[in-house]
């Protein structure tokens, strides 16, 4: 009972602080001080649960020690020290901590020969330090991010079947559609892909007649966003309206994504036989309907889906303008509610520049991707990241250090934790091309605090995110 009452007068004297501090921790300390005093609550609840949970078979010391250890993990970030936030929130954390220390080494205990005649137990980083940083980093990459060859060649010859299946009935039903070569695009063609081989992309470029349309950029359109471009219809009064296959998609004067994908959600996903289809391929071919976008959802036969657990695998197909290194998608889901607007695709940018980085230094930028891509998806906390955000904390990273040899491996790791904690306490990470977007705009407060705390605790432990 005396105990108790003990641990109860600790109880109180924590949660003033903590409940004075978390009220307020968004406001004054920003994401990075309300992800380390997330950090430090968490340590001190644990002293206590384990202080309350430990019988007379448990040493009370033992717990209170690797509880001090964890809590001591909070102000193991130099980044934090130069903060300032260190003192701000340890400062109270500890007082009450210590006082809780101090009530329950006043209970009795256990002689110190016992106490001394059990070994001391390893810490949770002795023991995970197995191989070195970079042989971890690897080994991760080959079992968790890299996609068997097998698989990668499976959905690659599902998606060009789909392929020459639509491309062939397009021709039939429609031959006058001016359309290009459909072929398969993404991270799936790119080797860009990781932990399974579940999507690809079918593009489907459309042909313009350069005389009659002009592509105008995101600046310079009324929306002012350097991603939204528009397709002008031009030279009207010499070649009137009827002369171009798509002016019957036309939108005040605009050529309009969104019509384009009305049309092929009605012209490709309604109307194809996919039953016929399906049984071809054998597998179950079936378009998802209710959405802004224009998908196929790929399921093996069943008997073969529970022997082998292939997943489904989705393809998106996308209707494309190109004009030179200029690539357009017709996407109303990232361009929405704007129904002329075009989005301006920055990933063959971006895939081409990690590619000649690497090939000039013989370089691992791809690799790390890879592994940052899979640490996200794999991660709750961490799976907002999409893959553009990662791949241009790269390439900034790039700009500043030259050494992205394997043997760095772990040093530029360690270096994307710290950086992207960086952009997330600015709440913007600007694209390498287009420096006006701001590829963090689309996360929450919420999701940046969760990213934040986690993120935090892996710049002491980064082997958090390597399970």
């Amino acid at each position: 009972m005396n105990f108790q009452g003990n641990r109860r007068r600790g109880e109180d004297g924590i949660a003033m602080v903590i409940d004075f501090l978390l009220s307020n921790a968004r406001l004054v300390l920003g994401v990075g001080g309300a992800a380390m005093l997330g950090i430090a609550t968490l340590a001190v609840k644990r002293l206590i649960e384990r202080a309350g949970r430990a019988a007379d078979d448990e040493k009370v010391e033992q717990k209170m020690a690797e509880s001090w250890e964890e809590l001591s993990l909070v102000s193991a970030s130099p980044t934090l020290i130069k903060k300032g936030i260190e003192g701000v929130v340890m400062k109270h954390v500890a007082k009450a901590a210590k006082q809780q220390k101090a009530d329950l080494c006043q209970q009795p205990q256990m002689s110190a020969l016992e106490v001394q005649s059990k070994p001391e137990s390893k810490s949770k980083r002795l023991q995970l330090c197995v191989v070195t940083p970079q042989e971890r980093l690897l080994q991760y990459y080959h079992t968790r991010a890299a996609l068997a060859p097998h698989e990668v060649r499976r959905a690659q010859a599902l998606a060009l079947d789909i392929c020459t299946e639509i491309q062939g009935f397009m021709h039939s039903r429609h031959p006058d559609m001016p359309l290009g070569e459909m072929n398969l695009g993404g991270s799936l063609l790119d080797d860009l892909q990781v932990v399974s081989a579940d999507h690809a992309c079918l593009l489907v470029p459309l042909q313009l007649e350069a005389s009659l349309w002009r592509l105008i950029p995101g600046e310079e359109t009324l929306l002012t966003h350097p991603l939204h471009w528009m397709v002008r219809r031009v030279n009207l009064e010499y070649f009137p309206r009827g002369r171009s296959y798509w002016d019957r998609y036309l939108v005040g004067g605009y050529l309009s994504a969104e019509a384009v994908v009305n049309m092929f959600n009605k012209a490709v996903m309604e109307t194809i036989n996919w039953p016929s289809i399906s049984s071809t391929l054998d597998c179950l071919v079936r378009p998802v309907l209710g959405g802004p976008d224009l998908r196929l959802e790929i399921r093996p036969e069943k008997e073969k889906e529970e022997a082998d657990g292939s997943q489904p695998l989705f393809i998106s197909v996308l209707p494309l303008l190109r004009e030179e290194d200029v690539a357009l998608t017709a996407q109303p889901e990232l361009t929405s509610p704007w129904v002329n607007a075009w989005h301006l695709s920055l990933y063959p940018w971006e895939t081409q520049r990690l590619v000649q980085l690497d090939a000039t230094d013989d370089g691992r930028r791809k690799l790390m991707l890879k592994i940052l891509k899979a640490v996200c998806r794999l991660n709750p906390a961490l799976r907002p990241l999409e893959a553009a955000p990662l791949a241009n904390l790269i390439l900034h990273l790039s700009d500043s250090e030259s050494d992205w040899s394997e043997s760095s491996l772990d040093v530029r790791f360690q270096q994307c934790i710290t950086e992207l904690i960086g952009y997330l306490e600015q709440e913007a990470l600007h694209s390498y091309f287009k420096p006006a977007v701001n590829l963090l705009s689309g996360l929450s407060d919420d999701q940046v605090d969760q990213m934040g705390f986690m993120l935090y605790c892996a710049v002491s432990e980064p082997e958090i995110l390597l399970i």
